[in-house]
């Protein structure tokens, strides 16, 4: 399989866990971009579900689709987000970010009774950390926060978008992509993380992922349950 079809074969597992009167989060991302899709098919053919966007992009394709989109004004918890990765190890830990919705993405998962991944085969590592590991600041700490970020191990660099000028989240702030190469201790650094005043959110997700689809020239490689 190519790349493309990994992800497709990963989105197509995904909605099968979609059950009629559902609400469920929408993940952000190439991966989920495909998952939106195939969710589109299914409410054209008949299914009943309310959806909870992690960002503006998500939001405008599903609405495209026909899908109702709602915000927490309208629901305060979700039976299930769907959403795609960076990189993911074997306990099931994960970078995200690599668009800039991990903030919204954290939140939506947080109140999910359950949350599916999906991914292409080369997004499951052995140890996280090769992807550079995106940390959400707000505007007026991120110059401090550069040398403060690089205290703890990493090469810290603002991001800039396709306009060459500084990347801004939907939420208006920065992302400070961390280099750290490898993360030895996930947990830690997660800690160290949200500690940092100024930090708004960081890309490390623990303890969120129950289910992660992996594309696979084999099929779709399941891990947990």
């Amino acid at each position: 399989m190519t790349e493309d079809e990994q992800k497709q074969a990963a989105a197509e597992k995904s909605v099968s866990y979609i059950e009629d009167g559902m609400v469920v989060g929408l993940g952000t991302g190439s991966c989920a971009a495909k998952m939106v899709d195939l969710v589109g098919a299914r409410v054209k053919d008949g299914l009943k579900m309310t959806a909870v966007p992690t960002s503006e992009a998500t939001a405008q394709q599903a609405q495209s689709l026909g899908i109702e989109v709602v915000g927490f004004d309208r629901v305060s918890s979700l039976d299930l987000t769907i959403d795609g990765t960076d990189e993911v190890d074997p306990q099931r830990r994960l970078i995200k970010g690599g668009g800039g919705a991990h903030l919204r993405e954290k939140i939506v998962a947080s109140l999910s009774d359950r949350m599916i991944v999906i991914a292409e085969a080369k997004k499951k590592v052995t140890q996280l950390g090769a992807f550079k590991l995106p940390v959400e600041v707000i505007r007026f700490a991120a110059p401090a926060l550069l040398s403060r970020l690089e205290g703890l191990g990493c090469e810290a660099h603002l991001r800039s978008g396709s306009d060459n000028e500084l990347f801004v989240t939907d939420e208006g702030n920065y992302v400070i992509d961390c280099d750290f190469k490898v993360i030895a201790n996930p947990e830690q650094l997660a800690l160290d993380l949200s500690t940092l005043p100024g930090v708004v959110e960081h890309g490390l997700f623990i303890g969120y992922a129950d289910v992660v689809l992996i594309g696979t020239d084999a099929g779709v490689e399941i891990l947990g349950s």
